[in-house]
């Protein structure tokens, strides 16, 4: 039933302070707060369009003042995104390093107005502009964001709190190392916290207080993670915070770090977010493509008693989403692909509308599948184990590319170009 239609038949029944509460529950799941949205889950919008173009269901388009792969995130009628510019916009003429610029901008969601931009000097330590490195850019760590604050991490270069109205409140650095295409790890919030995977940057995961910056727990050892961490709520009501490595899956206590328990795993470095459904959860990546689902919650090496079953499909870069007993993904050999989630049984396995590398995550409505391709647009899929192609969509103009993983909030589809942002909305 659609919640507008339940509250107007219960409002004659329902206590005024339980309409209250209703309402600002509806109210936060409009919010698509960090990477993937609410609990990473790639899930959101309602009523989202199913077609789409430059002339129609497009409500506004934004020229950014920079390039980047990191996708929006919304809180109420802002729209918060990361971006540079200056240096490394191409590999044959990557320009002075010295005139690299980190963005951090709020825009309307209402109509797309840039409100506010920010710039960060980047770290000494930012790579240089590698074909490998400019395939992606400077800001691909997508932020998070709050009812206060936005959350930005650049990599070497930190993570940086701002206001809502754009005040710098605090950086921190969590190490300068880099390797590879560079950053790609997102922060995450939990109670007073922002969480954050600095594997590449300093081989630890960081929990470091949302209102000053200190650090309240480092922990170590962390190898060839380039995944946003998971949290999950276990059946007892406590949250464990889990990272998937290379070659073992952790769970640690968000809390203080500490390790809680680990399992035998990927033997090559990940990328792909954890998804979780309750306790069990889904864990992908690795060059040979391999899934491996676990039970959270153990104690120890768990390789043995919490291993539910594991597969050689998946994917090396991009996260699934996990629907009505499926996983689905746009994976990066652009291939779409869906496995059943009880035993990893393909359903189909399908060619994407391009031969490009693709590197944005599927994201659902919970009854179409988006999946960006990088130069070819969006296709639409039925969210149902049968392979159902609805459309093709394409923004824009030749040659530009689509990195990001779109956002869904309300009836609103944010989807992220190396120019633009554009908002999908029904005419």
């Amino acid at each position: 039933m659609n919640p507008r239609s339940f509250i107007a038949q219960t409002l004659i029944v329902v206590p005024l302070f339980l309409l209250v509460e209703l309402l600002a529950c509806q109210a936060v799941a409009q919010e698509w707060t960090r990477f993937r949205g609410q609990a990473g889950s790639g899930i959101g919008g309602e009523n989202i369009p199913s077609v789409w173009s430059d002339s129609e269901n497009l409500a506004w388009k934004t020229k950014l003042p920079g390039k980047g792969s990191s996708s929006p995130v919304v809180w109420g009628d802002k729209v918060f995104l990361t971006a540079f510019s200056g240096y490394g916009l191409s590999a044959e003429e990557p320009g002075d390093r010295a005139d690299l610029k980190l963005h951090v901008i709020c825009l309307s969601l209402a109509d797309g107005k840039i409100l506010w931009d920010r710039q960060v000097d980047p770290s000494a330590e930012e790579q240089n502009a590698s074909k490998r490195v400019v395939d992606h850019g400077y800001a691909s760590p997508t932020a998070c964001v709050d009812s206060e604050n936005v959350y930005a991490f650049f990599g070497p270069s930190g993570l940086v709190a701002f206001s809502h109205e754009g005040q710098q409140l605090w950086r921190r650095s969590v190490g300068t190392k880099t390797a590879g295409f560079g950053a790609a790890a997102s922060p995450v919030l939990w109670d007073d916290l922002v969480i954050i995977n600095a594997s590449i940057e300093d081989g630890a995961v960081y929990g470091i207080e949302k209102s000053t910056g200190v650090v309240r727990w480092r922990t170590g050892e962390i190898t060839k993670a380039w995944t946003t961490p998971t949290l999950v709520t276990l059946s007892a009501g406590n949250t464990e915070l889990v990272v998937n490595q290379k070659e073992a899956i952790l769970g640690l206590d968000p809390q203080t770090g500490s390790r809680l328990w680990s399992c035998d795993a990927i033997e090559d470095y990940v990328v792909p977010c954890v998804v979780a459904d309750g306790e069990t959860l889904y864990c992908s990546g690795g060059r040979s493509n391999k899934t491996f689902v676990v039970k959270a919650g153990g104690r120890g090496d768990v390789s043995e008693s919490h291993q539910v079953w594991d597969a050689s499909l998946g994917a090396n870069v991009t996260s699934p989403v996990l629907l009505d007993g499926h996983l689905y993904w746009s994976h990066d050999k652009s291939i779409a692909l869906c496995l059943r989630a009880s035993d990893g049984e393909m359903m189909f396995r399908e060619r994407m509308p391009t031969r490009s590398r693709v590197y944005a995550s599927v994201v659902s409505d919970g009854e179409k599948l988006f999946l960006t391709t990088r130069d070819a647009g969006v296709l639409v899929l039925a969210a149902s184990p049968e392979y159902k192609q609805i459309a093709v969509n394409k923004l824009g103009a030749d040659g530009e590319m689509f990195n990001a993983t779109p956002a869904l909030v309300g009836p609103s589809l944010l989807i992220r170009s190396d120019q633009n942002l554009y908002c999908i909305r029904q005419d």
